[in-house]
């Protein structure tokens, strides 16, 4: 790694683990350390930043994918001085709508009465591309990841409570990246935080809202550009 090259600490989404990078890491380039960072201990979002906290170096850059994402500023607004970036993907400021979160605390419940086996093809399919739907691998992928944390990591993230985050700019660069098919974040979602956190944002064309597992190597890309654009 370059002595210059700060580590990327990788928060994956709702119900996603250090998997979810695969493709991703892959495709970066190998002159930096990139950080898998877990969701599968805590039980809030303030939990899942002082855990993550304490397995990094002095300075790092983050990057938050959806669920991730309010990590991602939560660990920022606390130690600033040593959040050098922050890249947040396909995520959002605002809170689960109370319908939401009610289809998921029902769904949650009935996870902890069985087999988990992760989610199925008609709660997996408005994540992805319209193009992916019906892509077998990717559903299993997917699928994989949330059997393997279980009923209750399901049950605790879907009744995380996202407020009382901050939406005040962080003192260092910080890019949105969001996807043009997203029905789970959309545009709009995304433009909010880039006009109240400022920065740069870049819209990632042909992917859902799984953006790391559909379209890795243009996110490797667009991602070590704005790291080079920033001296980061």
């Amino acid at each position: 790694m370059n002595e210059q090259s700060l580590p990327l600490v990788l928060i994956p989404g709702f119900m996603l683990d250090e998997t979810l990078w695969d493709d991703f890491v892959e495709a970066c380039p190998d002159d930096r350390v990139y950080i898998r960072a877990s969701l599968s201990q805590g039980q809030s979002i303030a939990d899942y930043a002082r855990l993550i906290i304490a397995t990094l170096p002095a300075r790092f850059i983050l990057v938050g994918f959806s669920l991730g994402g309010y990590v991602a500023r939560a660990i920022a607004e606390a130690f600033p001085e040593r959040t050098a970036g922050m890249i947040l993907i396909a995520t959002s400021l605002r809170e689960d709508p109370p319908e939401q979160r009610a289809l998921l605390d029902s769904a949650s419940k009935t996870a902890l009465m069985g087999t988990f086996s992760g989610f199925s093809d008609a709660v997996l399919k408005p994540s992805v591309h319209p193009s992916r739907q019906n892509d077998p691998h990717l559903m299993d992928k997917i699928r994989a990841m949330g059997k393997q944390l279980g009923a209750q990591v399901f049950r605790t993230q879907a009744l995380l409570d996202r407020k009382n985050i901050t939406h005040q700019p962080p003192g260092c660069p910080v890019l949105v990246i969001a996807s043009e098919g997203d029905g789970m974040r959309g545009l709009e979602e995304c433009r909010e935080i880039n006009a109240l956190l400022g920065g740069d944002m870049h819209i990632i064309r042909e992917s859902g809202h799984m953006v790391p597992l559909e379209q890795p190597r243009l996110l490797a890309l667009t991602i070590s550009d704005w790291l080079k654009q920033n001296a980061l």
